[in-house]
This record gives structure tokens, sequence and C-alpha cells, in this order.
């Protein structure tokens, strides 16, 4: 079996995107850094103060030549990008103020940075905390056109499956949202269908599941958590007719043909080849990741946020450099569109 994350990889050098790396006096995304460099797979852009940061390379080891150095101690650049970004003509939700002071701040200096498209994507979270990311992403990148929360997309390679894709599935939302509402839902659908185009270049089907298949795990009285999923397809055809999306369907009628052909008894484009598995909350989708890796010796990638009007990648503060390197390919990969 490939490796999936040696394939992204391998996608990756074909279209290197510039990143910026806010957490630039940390060891390994300094080493990650320059093998990403070094192996084509995205221009590094370190994103910090410019003295911290060659001090923390040269205690590392890590030659940080042809890299881009941001000094973002460099205070008349700071305040000139923060004039930038409030005239570039977007609504904000920060005040002119406010954008000084936040530029001051690495991850902020680096999401202002992407925001104007001086960077393609932000690599973060193997220092900050997945609260600070999402605040910085939230308050100056903002979300896509019709998502209303930001998700995780979870990308499982399973030994022995033979769905639509071959061996590779896509899960959301593996990470954020506990118990996300019919329009939350529906919004994770949307953004994991166009990050799971971006990444992998598949044409999305995705199916909302559930315990039931259209209905057939109801009781005399309707089931809240049905009702849930299926208010939330409709959401999701409404916001974006050009998507396959449907449900609710129960795993199997989602992923096996002969499945589908007996519980789904109307046309659908998704039952039985779905690509990806919209899960109803993170309970589900938190036990599914996991025995796909502890039952079936499958692997789980992704730490690349959907939902955000540019990319943002939200790293595990545990993640080797190997896992790092992974991570900026799947952002560069969702950088590509």
């Amino acid at each position: 079996m490939a490796r999936l994350i040696d394939e992204l990889i391998a996608k990756a050098k074909g279209a290197p995107r510039r990143v910026a790396l806010p957490e630039a006096t940390d060891a390994d995304t300094l080493r990650a850094a320059r093998t990403v460099l070094d192996e084509g797979i995205a221009h590094p852009v370190l994103v910090g103060p410019a003295d911290e940061v060659r001090a923390a390379a040269a205690e590392a080891g890590v030659d940080i030549e042809g890299m881009d150095l941001v000094d973002t101690s460099d205070e008349e650049a700071a305040d000139a990008l923060a004039e930038r970004y409030m005239h570039a003509g977007r609504e904000r939700l920060v005040s002119a103020k406010g954008a000084r002071r936040k530029v001051k701040k690495p991850l902020y200096y680096a999401m202002v940075l992407e925001d104007l498209g001086d960077v393609d994507c932000t690599f973060c979270g193997h220092v900050n905390t997945t609260g600070d990311v999402l605040m910085a992403a939230q308050m100056l990148i903002g979300l896509a056109e019709g998502v209303d929360v930001p998700s995780i997309l979870a990308l499982a390679q399973v030994p022995g499956f033979e769905g639509p894709e071959g061996d590779v599935i896509a899960l959301t939302d593996c990470g954020l949202n506990p118990e996300p509402t019919e329009e939350e839902l529906a919004s994770i659908a949307i953004a994991a269908c166009d990050n799971v185009r971006s990444i992998m270049g598949w044409e999305p089907r995705a199916a909302f599941v559930s315990y039931s298949t259209d209905g057939s795990g109801e009781s005399p009285s309707k089931s809240p958590s049905i009702e849930r999923v299926r208010k939330a397809v409709d959401i999701a055809r409404e916001r974006r007719a050009d998507l396959s999306m449907d449900g609710e369907f129960q795993l199997d009628a989602a992923i096996v043909p002969a499945v589908a052909a007996k519980k789904v008894h109307r046309a659908s484009d998704v039952a039985g080849r779905a690509n990806v598995l919209v899960l109803p909350d993170l309970n589900c989708a938190n036990t599914m990741i996991k025995t796909i890796q502890l039952f079936a010796g499958g692997k789980g990638y992704g730490h690349t946020l959907s939902g955000f009007r540019r990319p943002v990648a939200d790293s595990s503060r545990g993640a080797s450099v190997e896992e790092i390197v992974g991570d900026i390919a799947m952002l560069v990969l969702a950088a590509t569109e």
C-alpha cells in the first residue's frame, strides 16, 4: 500500500506555494521548513523577530538560506502592513488601531500577509493553541461564503478498503464542533467538499451519515438527530447546488454500492459512491477515525482547517518533523485553487 502522505508530497511538489511560518523560533518548525524548501514542496516565509529567528535557527543547526524572513520587530514595516490591510477593500472585524496592535504577534502578522496575498497559506499550531489559531484566522482572514464554522477534514487511508477513490476516504468534522446545528453541519459539508477537491483533485460526493437511511431507523415518533441531518442536507443543497451531497445514509449505504441498491430506493449520485463522509457530531467522528486507526490499521491525516477564505493549518503540538512536512504538503495543495 503506497503511503498517502508520499502521494500528497509528490503532488505538492508540482505546485509549490509560499507558506507563512509564524512559529519560526520553534526548532521542529525550522527543520520542517528546511525539508520543504530542499524537496521543493513549498517556499517557507519565516515570520517573527529576525534576531530571535536567526538565533533559534543557529541553535537548532538549521540553515535558513533561501527562505524569506519577515521581521515582525520592524515597527515601521508592521504599521505599513496594518495600513494596507485596513484599506484592502474588504470589511474588517478589527479597527485600524487593533490591526496595528495585532500584527505585533507573529501569528497575526502571518494571517495579514495571507489575507493580502503576500503568502498563499499559513502553517501554525505546533506552538500556538487551536483556540489561538482559530481566533486569529476568523478575525483576520474570515470564513468562506456559505460557511458558518471552521472544521477539520481528515483523510483516512484504510488497508483493504475499496472505495470510489481506492483505499482513501475523507471524513469531517474530526476536531472542532462537538454538536453542530443543521446550519453548521451543512457548512461543514460544503467546506469539506471544497477542501477535498483542492487537496485530492476528487469530484466530491458527500454523504451525511446517520444510523438511518432515508428514515429506516425512525421509531413512530420522529428522531431529532435524524431530522437535524435531513435539514442539514437541505440547507447544504440550497447553499451550493453545484455540489453532490445527499443523505441521511447509514455508513454501508453511503459507501457500498450493493447495499445502497437495496436501501436507497431513489436516484442518488452519492449513495454507495461517497468519498466524503459528513459525520453528525464529534463523538461519531472522533470514534470513527480512531476505529480506523486502532482496528483497521489505517492512517489518518489532516490538520488543514476547512471553511476559511484562505488555507490555514492547525498542527498538533506533538507532531514530528515528518508529520509537519506532510501537513505543509496538504496545506500547499489546499492553496492551489
